[in-house]
Order: C-alpha cells, then sequence, then structure tokens
C-alpha cells in the first residue's frame, strides 16, 4: 500500500492511494461506509504497530471499488504532508554509506580517506520534517553552504532491542524518502552533525509511505537526485556500505527500537559539496528526489 498524510479543508488527514494513482481513499471517510464499527486512529502514525489498523486500512485498499463520494479525493484537491509529519523522536541517520560518496565527502572536508569500518550514527531533530512541495528555509544567519543528500528511510513497524541481521526485515513497517538537507559549514564546524543536519525544514519526507510487502527482500531501488532538472546523483540502494540487516542490527543493538522510528540509510555520491566548485543550493532551487517503487519527493529553497 502507498500510505500518505494529507490536509483536506484544512484538517489532517490519512489514507491510502488508488490502484490508478489518481487519487486518495480517505481512510477514516471510507471506513465509515465499509464497516459497522470504526477501529483506525485519527492519524498514520498510529496505524504503524497496530497490527488490526493495518489489516483494516488492508481491507479497505482491497475493496476501493466499493468506496465512493466524499472518501475518494483526487490528488488535486489535497496538499500532501510528510508520512509522519511529527515523529516522535529524533530520526536516525546513517553517515558515508556509500563507498564514492565516502571518498567525495572526505576529500572535500580535508578529512582521512578510509571508510567506515563500522556504520556511522547520527540523529537529525524532529523539527526538520517538512512535506513535499513545502520550503526548505535557507538560514542563512547562521549557513551560507546548503546541500542535499537524497536517501531511503526505512520507517519500524515493530518495537525490538538487539535485532538480529535475519530478523531485521520482520521489523520493518515500510519505507519512504528522506532528502537529508545539510549545512555544510555547520557540519565542519562541529565535532558532531547534528547541528550541521538538524535546523528547521532541513528534513523534507514522503510522499508516501510505502510498505514493505510492496519493495521485496533484499531492497535493490534506484535513487536519484535532481536541482532545477540537473540530474546530480544517481544510483542504488544496493550499493550501500552497510545494509538494511546489518543497519537495523547495529542501531537496534542494546538500544530500542520503536513503531514509527525512521532510519535514513545515507547518501549516494553527486552531493553539491563533491563537485569542483561546489554546488550549494540557493533560493528558488528546486530539489527532485526520486526513489523507485516510492515515488518523487520535491521542494524548493526559500
Amino acid at each position: 500500500m502507498y500510505l500518505v498524510s494529507f490536509f483536506h479543508e484544512g484538517n489532517l488527514k490519512f489514507g491510502v492511494r488508488t490502484s490508478d494513482e489518481s487519487a486518495i481513499i480517505d481512510a477514516v471517510e471510507a471506513e465509515k461506509q465499509l464497516f459497522s464499527q470504526a477501529i483506525l486512529p485519527n492519524a498514520l502514525q498510529g496505524v504503524i504497530g497496530n497490527s488490526e489498523a493495518l489489516e483494516r486500512l488492508k481491507e479497505i485498499s482491497q475493496r476501493e471499488p466499493e468506496v465512493n463520494g466524499n472518501a475518494i479525493l483526487p490528488f488535486s484537491e489535497v496538499v500532501l504532508e510528510a508520512p509522519i509529519p511529527q515523529p516522535k523522536r529524533d530520526i536516525i541517520c546513517l553517515g558515508l554509506n556509500y563507498r564514492e560518496h565516502a571518498i567525495e565527502y572526505t576529500t572535500a572536508m580535508e578529512e582521512e580517506q578510509n571508510l567506515p569500518k563500522y556504520p556511522i550514527v547520527f540523529t537529525k531533530a524532529t523539527t526538520t520534517v517538512i512535506g513535499p512541495d513545502q520550503k526548505i528555509k535557507s538560514h542563512r544567519h547562521v549557513t551560507s553552504k546548503i546541500d542535499y543528500e537524497a536517501e531511503l528511510a526505512i520507517v519500524i513497524g515493530r518495537e525490538g532491542t538487539n535485532i538480529s541481521k535475519e530478523e531485521a526485515y520482520d521489523y520493518i513497517f515500510g519505507y519512504t524518502i528522506i532528502n537529508d538537507v545539510s549545512a555544510r559549514d555547520l557540519q565542519k564546524q562541529h565535532s558532531q552533525w547534528f547541528l550541521g543536519k538538524s535546523l528547521d525544514t532541513f528534513g523534507p519526507m514522503g510522499p508516501f509511505l510505502v510498505t514493505e510487502d510492496e519493495i521485496g527482500r533484499p531492497v535493490k531501488l534506484d535513487v536519484q537526485c535532481r536541482v532545477n532538472g540537473e540530474l546530480r546523483q544517481n544510483s542504488n540502494t544496493e550499493l550501500l556500505i552497510f545494509d538494511i540487516p546489518t543497519i537495523i542490527e547495529t542501531v537496534s543493538g542494546g538500544v530500542t527500537l520503536k513503531p514509527g522510528d525512521i532510519i535514513a540509510t545515507g547518501t549516494p555520491k553527486g552531493v553539491g559539496l563533491g563537485f569542483e566548485p561546489p554546488k550549494f543550493l540557493n533560493e528558488g532551487d528546486v530539489v527532485e528526489v526520486e526513489i523507485e517503487k516510492i515515488g518523487v519527493l520535491r521542494n524548493i529553497i526559500s
């Protein structure tokens, strides 16, 4: 299923994309039409980790031809939000997780060019999250080097600690897209990356939260980023240094992952920092991150 959070007539709702990809089924309104008892929560985040609610969504999706009226909303009538507009916990992120990006980053930052022996893990504040077509603030009072990072994000669906690689996929609810927008000057100035990654609006996410069964195992998805139509990043998740099972095993080691936790898996070569001269983002630039089977996440620098 392709799940979405969206605004309609001023109200935040959630639903499922229709099979012809032209509209959204308003989940709560469809439930009223199809079932005598309502069990769905008011927000998509409430479905994650809730097996009963997830099964209800699947039934609604399967009974799509029976849904009508105000429960079917064309995309032109809604405003998409991030699938999880207000995460409960900071986004967990992987750094330097593609070989060629690790080389371009360390070269540009004048650091040692050793590939990481262990996953590099940092976090990104929840206040970074914005949805498709929303504006990324330039924050020129604190940064002059804004960069893009196209990334596949994992959304955890079950609570777990010390999860093994063999079990890792069973803990995934689904996948979405994150643009891990970065202030490279702040990232350089501070030993930790939190500030450079966590300025408000620096975490565009969406447009869909795609359930795990739609993607397949292992995950092999093309990842691209375009700036004003120019292709900058073009890779595939099979080139991750540390694959998804390894990531989940690592970040859950002694740390409890909870339903709704988001893990950004890292970005490939082609970030603005890696060009000579660098191609940092400016006001008015349009950034599009596209990941196979998920969609296109588009935002503008303001």
